[in-house]
């Protein structure tokens, strides 16, 4: 299916794991935890679990390291009957400030397509997790100066999208948005009429995947890197 990009005007682009590095971060993480506590369960079950817990506290914590560090606390606190070492729960902090001073990793190509993009389009980030630990990403990365708006929301459904359009005065037909996410970057745009362009990464947190079913019939274009975003944005 083609899809018309002629309308654009503003295009959106996600954070973690379409500019830079984050996924990853998080899979060492859960290693990590698993071989902290493996005397009391296996990893595998470890690895649910946490998914569990993580899942269980969204609504609190909210997405991002200080909330999955958090669930990790409390797994690990669950697990042990409250017999956990303060040394275990220290090494569990560890790991959160160890993923929070992570040198921000560039994605392949990015900063040339934003130079690119820059010249015709006007570009916002639109992401979702901590609020510090975004901001201090976003000005690691030397990327700030390429977006007219940034924009961290506590979660990314249609709700949030059409009320940041319509803030910014921008028209779902001629708004664009780039991310790793199907779930998260590329359906609820579909479904307000905009468009979406799905780049995957090689690492997908299990709660951002998504049927075959919920993307049956949306027309999206797919991209493997961002550099392919240019031959029909140009």
């Amino acid at each position: 299916m083609e899809i018309d990009y002629s309308n654009i005007k503003v295009i959106g682009f996600d954070a973690d794991d379409t500019l830079w590095v984050n996924e990853t971060y998080f899979r060492d993480a859960e290693d990590a935890f698993g071989k902290l506590l493996s005397k009391y369960e296996t990893k595998n079950q470890i690895d649910q679990e946490l998914f569990k817990m993580e899942l269980k506290n969204l609504p609190i914590y909210g997405y991002g390291i200080k909330g999955f560090v958090l669930s990790m606390v409390e797994l690990a606190l669950e697990l042990s009957n409250n017999t956990v070492s303060n040394t275990t729960i220290q090494a569990i902090l560890d790991i959160g400030k160890d993923m929070i001073s992570k040198p921000v990793e560039l994605l392949d190509g990015v900063e040339s397509v934003l130079k690119t993009l820059s010249e015709s389009y006007r570009l916002i980030v639109i992401t979702k997790g901590d609020l510090l630990d975004q901001e201090r990403k976003l000005k690691q990365s030397g990327l700030l100066h390429y977006f007219h708006h940034i924009e961290v929301v506590s979660d990314k459904k249609e709700e949030n999208y059409s009320n940041l359009l319509n803030h910014l005065d921008i028209k779902p037909s001629e708004f664009l948005m780039i991310g790793n996410s199907l779930k998260s970057d590329v359906l609820p745009l579909i479904n307000l009429k905009a468009q979406a362009v799905h780049v995957p990464f090689h690492t997908t947190w299990i709660h951002e995947q998504v049927t075959e079913q919920e993307t049956n019939g949306k027309a999206y274009k797919t991209v493997q890197q961002l550099s392919d975003l240019l031959p029909f944005l140009k």
